[in-house]
């Protein structure tokens, strides 16, 4: 056991950028298969079991039915199968050297860490907002009060692999079209709030969006937030290939997450999340998961530092603002969630939690920028003169497809490149999506 647990601990000492995918599967052989080759992919890996959606939800029973019935699921329902054949799984692997990872999208997450813990697993992610207003209609104030005890269960563990390590998925709020100030605002305030409740092994996160300027310095902004409001946390940042609508054809998608891959190591990021080829079509298999690792770790050792000071700038002022508009509702971190949105001081576009206002608007600009066509009432400009504009739903459906448009070009008569099987695989047959927001 380090100081940094096995987690924090093999990011801080990997020299160069760690790999990981988000891949699971319900059959526990095949999720060894799968690690396994993820291990064997290249010296900078580490491990993911990505949960079911039958377990997210809380649908124990139907997952074990799925399991009696061998119906694949598309994940790894740790709750059926229980604490004792998973750490049979993990026992296959020396977790200092290659740790894992619990992936999950769950707002009532206490019944996962504490059955994770059971089995050995000592880093998860997501986080009382991130992981409740995309993916449920759980009440925020349900959700804060459930990700402080399980919070607080994950801090007081002092086995093998300890302290915990925990990464707020604030950075891949509905996959896309959220500006960069309030993926880094929420971030912040997420750690904070694990921060509050005795963690103190964390990651940021930050998905590519559609810029590569912008989202540059909104990462040196997120880092320098980090340092100046997390005092006492280890933390590193994690980046995340593009969460959205990804390209059809092999040269697009290709192209995409090795982009992702340049900007996680232009912005020393330590830690990077890739997609595949098969996004746009069906469940990745194991070796579309390991090919996108090489290609993504190949193209992070060629990038160039940058720099981008006016960018940075404007995004440390925006989620600055947005941050001591929080602190200042409440001196409990999950209260101040709670009446930020409530008053809609925090507001995610084109979401339709209950709990969210959903007044805020962006765009994409001519240079692929996000910016905000209406921020409703967060204390913050939208930075244009004049009205406001009307984005209209073909607006929503153009912007949803930018990357697409842009990485396929003259390659979408590609999108043949895939096997014969190019419909939807059955679920559990590659790796479970449950963090992409389509």
């Amino acid at each position: 056991m380090t100081e940094l647990g096995f987690f924090g601990g093999r990011v801080a000492r990997h020299d160069g950028l760690v790999t990981q995918t988000r891949m699971g599967f319900s059959d526990p052989w095949r999720m060894l298969e799968g690690l396994r080759a993820v291990r064997n992919a290249g010296a900078g890996t580490v491990g993911t079991i990505t949960l079911d959606s039958f377990t997210r939800t809380g649908n124990l029973d139907r997952a074990r039915e799925e399991l009696l019935r061998g119906t694949p699921l598309n994940g790894y329902p740790l709750l059926a199968h229980g604490a004792a054949r998973t750490r049979e799984l993990i026992g296959a692997f020396d977790q200092s050297r290659f740790p894992i990872q619990i992936r999950h999208g769950s707002p009532r997450p206490y019944m996962i860490f504490r059955e994770m813990l059971a089995a050995g697993i000592t880093a998860t992610e997501g986080g009382p907002v991130s992981y409740c207003l995309p993916y449920s209609r759980e009440p925020l104030a349900a959700a804060v009060t459930e990700w402080a005890r399980s919070c607080e269960l994950l801090s007081e563990y002092r086995g093998p692999g300890a302290p915990v390590h925990l990464e707020s998925f604030s950075g891949c709020m509905l996959g896309q079209l959220c500006p960069p100030g309030l993926l880094v605002a929420l971030n912040i305030l997420e750690g904070l709030f694990f921060l509050e409740h005795g963690l103190r092994s964390i990651s940021l996160s930050y998905a590519q969006q559609t810029n590569h300027r912008q989202d540059f310095g909104a990462i040196t902004a997120l880092r320098r937030l980090a340092r100046e409001r997390l005092a006492g946390a280890d933390w590193h940042i994690t980046i995340y290939t593009f969460m959205g609508v990804f390209p059809e054809s092999a040269l697009g998608a290709r192209s995409l997450i090795e982009e992702s891959a340049r900007l996680a190591a232009s912005t020393g990021s330590e830690r990077l999340i890739v997609k595949t080829v098969a996004e746009a079509f069906r469940i990745p298999t194991i070796a579309e998961n390991v090919q996108a690792l090489r290609w993504a770790t190949a193209a992070a050792a060629g990038a160039e530092p940058d720099d981008d000071d006016d960018a940075a700038e404007a995004v440390y002022r925006e989620a600055g603002t947005l941050i001591d508009a929080v602190l200042d509702q409440h001196a409990n971190i999950g209260q101040a969630l709670i009446g930020a949105f409530r008053k809609g001081l925090l507001d995610v576009p084109y979401c339709l939690h209950p709990d969210n206002a959903n007044q805020a608007r962006t765009t994409i600009d001519s240079a692929g920028r996000l910016q905000w066509a209406s921020t409703g009432r967060m204390p913050i400009a939208t930075g244009r003169a004049g009205a406001e504009p009307r984005v209209s739903a073909a607006d929503l459906l153009t912007m949803l497809d930018y990357h697409r448009r842009r990485f396929d070009g003259s390659h979408v008569q590609e999108k043949g490149h895939h096997h014969d099987d190019d419909r939807i695989a059955p679920a559990g047959h590659g790796s479970g999506q449950l963090d992409a927001c389509r």
